[in-house]
């Protein structure tokens, strides 16, 4: 049984999202509910729950606040937002779950069940000490990244990340010292959320960082050389983006 508390400011959302938990959650139950960062603190000490489900937006401040004060509890966290995109990135790059308000029951549905099945029992130290870290800054280019495992969080550089490379529902990211990780997300996702100045789709398998290129091949429809020694293939549809990006860097 997952036991889970709901902070949210906005009382109808609070009822609704309990009702939806209550209804399409199997094996969770939402002990209790709090309106603001203070009250949320009290029922996260009184209750040590599994899961929160945390409001970012607050009267008293914000749910990034609220974690930095129960620092020493751990459970799990989906975050629920509606307009903060600035801090919905920052999410997106601590690989910590979230929705978007008015929330979709599929959706709940879905981080639920990861939530149930992940092997690590919370989101580490290290994903919400840089989530925090990195929400202190004014813009989006995060020099950082943190990529979820079967068993654990690997925080990686993003200028480290050589390429990446579609395997199913799974991603391999491949970086610098011939080091591999697999993620278990769409390259797509990656895709959407890794800088576009820098990364560039040159096929439906391969998302590449230009700054690793090192040499590109005309032969056929043309390859990129990596700088881990790789070719890869450029589709026809996606070589002159290719061309145009690789003039910009000369």
């Amino acid at each position: 049984m997952i036991r889970a508390v709901i902070i949210e400011d906005e009382a109808q959302s609070r009822e609704l999202l309990s009702a939806l938990v209550t209804k399409n959650c199997e094996g969770v139950t939402v002990v209790d509910t709090a309106s603001n960062v203070e009250a949320g603190i009290e029922i996260i000490r009184k209750h040590v729950p599994d899961l929160v489900f945390l409001d970012i937006s607050m009267p008293d401040g914000t749910g990034f606040d609220l974690l930095g004060k129960v620092a020493d509890h751990k459970f799990e966290i989906i975050f629920t937002t509606a307009t903060d995109k600035h801090a919905l990135k920052a999410i997106k790059y601590s690989a910590l779950d979230y929705m978007l308000k008015p929330i979709d029951v599929e959706e709940l549905k879905a981080a639920v069940e990861k939530v149930k099945h992940k092997k690590t029992s919370a989101p580490g130290v290290e994903n919400l000490a840089f989530l925090l870290q990195s929400l202190k800054q004014k813009n989006d280019n995060y020099s950082k990244i943190t990529l979820p495992t079967g068993n654990a969080y690997e925080i990686v550089n993003v200028p480290d990340i050589i390429r990446c490379e579609a395997e199913g529902s799974y991603t391999n990211f491949y970086m610098t010292g011939n080091k591999k990780i697999m993620v278990s997300a769409s390259m797509k996702h990656y895709e959407d959320l890794l800088p576009e100045n820098d990364f560039i789709r040159i096929h439906h398998h391969h998302l590449i960082n230009m700054n690793h290129v090192v040499r590109f091949l005309k032969v056929d429809g043309g390859y990129a050389i990596m700088s881990d020694g790789t070719q890869l293939e450029i589709s026809r549809r996606k070589k002159d983006s290719f061309i145009e990006r690789l003039n910009k860097m000369a």
